[in-house]
């Protein structure tokens, strides 16, 4: 079996400026000794649950979901964000949302999110929104970010016991400057779609959430694995409360062969490629 170049490989700065850490190859599992690799010039820093900070190849950060201070798996040092360039969210629940406000206040991201998600946020005093539905692309610094189908609800809880509605809820498709493709599922079931995902877009990596009972676990995953055939996995949405009970152990089982699974522990960053 062959060392995986995702924690081999690391050169340069990472997110923080400082010089990049070259991490134990047992980090990443494959299915298959001979899964393959994606582009080496994306950088991804796992903040625990669902939360990821994405650097580009052009020095851009891009931070996935907005759920940092409150978030209990991410760790206390990495709750102090660099600055972010760009937020996307996929849906309103208070562990994709929560910070939002507060990070948009600090940073002065672009965002991307549902139309009504966007509003909620513009009506607490957030600005740089892109409000956009499913299907829609926006391009913010040569970056392009595609909002496709989830199977999920959106919803916050407001002080008051309110619910407010905040759109439906959604996945990304990422294209980096270089044209590397990565697929955020967001929260989701299994659904037949996911294909389509894969022949429109061609993703080289797909982020999906395997904890079950708000999402798909461990065996829906494995079949989402089959219908978007990329090469490497990265499971999430697990682990975080007691509740979620699906684990990568019960996930490596089952996808096809020439699948890569790739686990980072909360805090953990590497390269997507070899």
């Amino acid at each position: 079996m062959r060392p995986c170049s995702f924690c081999l490989k690391s050169a340069g700065s990472n997110m923080n400026g400082q010089p990049s850490t070259v991490y134990s190859p047992g980090r990443a599992r494959y299915i298959h000794e001979e899964a393959s690799c994606v582009n080496d010039s994306v950088e991804v820093k796992y903040l625990g649950h669902s939360t990821f900070l994405f650097r580009s190849p052009g020095g851009k950060r891009i931070l996935m979901e907005a759920w940092v201070g409150g978030n209990p798996a991410c760790p206390e040092s990495d709750k102090q964000l660099p600055p972010i360039d760009i937020m996307l969210i996929t849906h309103g629940h208070p562990d994709h949302v929560s910070d939002a406000v507060e990070i948009a206040r600090q940073h002065k991201p672009q965002i991307a999110c549902a139309y009504e998600l966007g509003a909620w946020l513009e009506s607490k005093g957030v600005g740089n929104i892109t409000q956009m539905n499913k299907g829609g692309t926006v391009i913010f610094d040569g970056i392009r970010a595609t909002m496709v189908d989830a199977k999920h609800s959106s919803g916050f809880v407001e002080e008051d016991g309110t619910i407010v509605y905040l759109g439906s809820a959604s996945g990304f498709v990422v294209q980096f400057e270089n044209n590397f493709r990565l697929y955020y599922a967001g929260d989701t079931c299994v659904f037949g779609d996911m294909a389509l995902i894969r022949e429109i877009y061609r993703p080289q990596v797909a982020f999906l959430p395997i904890g079950d009972l708000f999402t798909m676990g461990p065996e829906e995953a494995a079949h989402a694995a089959r219908l978007l055939q990329t090469p490497t996995i990265v499971p999430m949405h697990y682990g975080t409360f007691p509740l979620l009970t699906g684990t990568p152990d019960e996930l490596i089982r089952l996808p096809p062969a020439g699948v890569e699974l790739l686990e980072l522990s909360p805090g953990e960053s590497c390269r997507l490629g070899g």
